[in-house]
């Protein structure tokens, strides 16, 4: 039962993120200041660990009870993600031995039968080789997790581009697919984080941790949408492609945005900046940052909708 479990991960996730932040707390493990912060008091980067772990606790209940509530050996990807993640967030992991791990990620899932084997008519391509389909299913990967990752700098938009994500694909799904019962105890699990995002002292973040986890479960839902066990609602007539960029229009967008930006300007693409689009948003909303995530996920869902009713009239 969907809202059974919202509820129940909810109540774990809460706690757990109270109880986690208590502990990093005592430890005076807080989220550094520097040039690109957008917040001015104590926090920290312990929102990741919070969702992992209420994940990992209602699953183990479940298992140990015979349930199989979705595919457990998702926790391989899924696990190693969050471990990267936090890593990344203890010691700024180099940005290369993140991308190795993430590719070795990305066999892994194709090796689960996650694999982006046909276009569907983009570049007027459908049925790909084998080969080619692996390549294609590693890029996605990366630009899906990183792009989530990237926008991870303003409390709120992450937890909100994930919520907004996962609704919309399950939404449009003829049937709720075998992965809504792991999204929806993540779901419960990101509420408690809006309160703790936008307090006004010991903030919790989601940290890379959280960016990787989430992004790789959104990277899931590509894939699966990708492939032939997903059926979208009657006479919809949508491509499935197109409909999977549309899902993630914000971060695909600012994640080019910026790469272009740096490049133009001789940095890595991974270098640190307050370049993004929600940055630019924020400081035109006057630093309200609770206006500007609404400002962003508004904006896309009138996109996606603009474009979707397009295709259809014109297809």
């Amino acid at each position: 039962m969907p809202i059974y479990n919202i509820i129940i991960a909810f109540i774990v996730g809460s706690i757990l993120h109270f109880v986690i932040q208590k502990i990093f707390i005592f430890y005076k493990k807080f989220d550094a200041f520097n040039q690109r912060s957008s917040h001015m008091t104590l926090a920290t980067r312990t929102g990741g660990i919070g969702l992992f772990f209420t994940l990992l606790i209602l699953s183990t209940y479940n298992y140990l009870n015979g349930v199989e509530i979705f595919d457990y050996s998702l926790f391989i990807p899924l696990g190693i993600m969050f471990f990267i993640g936090v890593y990344d967030d203890f010691y700024n992991a180099d940005f290369k031995l993140k991308f190795f791990l993430q590719i070795i990620v990305a066999k892994i899932l194709i090796d689960q039968g996650l694999i982006i084997s046909n276009y569907y008519g983009l570049f007027g391509l459908y049925e790909i080789p084998h080969l080619l389909a692996q390549i294609t299913t590693v890029f996605v990967f990366l630009v899906i997790v990183n792009s989530i990752n990237f926008i991870d700098g303003i409390d709120g938009l992450a937890i909100s581009q994930i919520i907004k994500s996962i609704f919309l694909i399950e939404l449009f799904s003829l049937q709720l697919t075998p992965l809504a019962p792991l999204s929806f105890i993540v779901l419960g699990a990101i509420l408690p984080l809006y309160y703790f995002n936008f307090k006004k002292t010991r903030k919790v973040f989601l940290g890379d941790s959280g960016s990787l986890f989430l992004g790789t479960i959104i990277s899931i839902y590509i894939f699966f949408i990708l492939g032939n066990d997903f059926y979208f609602l009657d006479d919809m007539g949508v491509n499935k492609t197109l409909f999977t960029i549309l899902i993630l229009i914000y971060p695909l967008i600012d994640l080019l945005r910026v790469f272009i930006l740096r490049l133009r300007n001789k940095k890595s693409p991974f270098y640190p900046d307050k370049n993004h689009l929600h940055h630019l948003s924020l400081k035109k909303l006057k630093n309200k940052q609770g206006l500007t995530v609404v400002f962003i996920q508004l904006s896309e869902l009138l996109l996606f909708f603009t474009i979707f009713f397009i295709y259809k009239k014109f297809q």
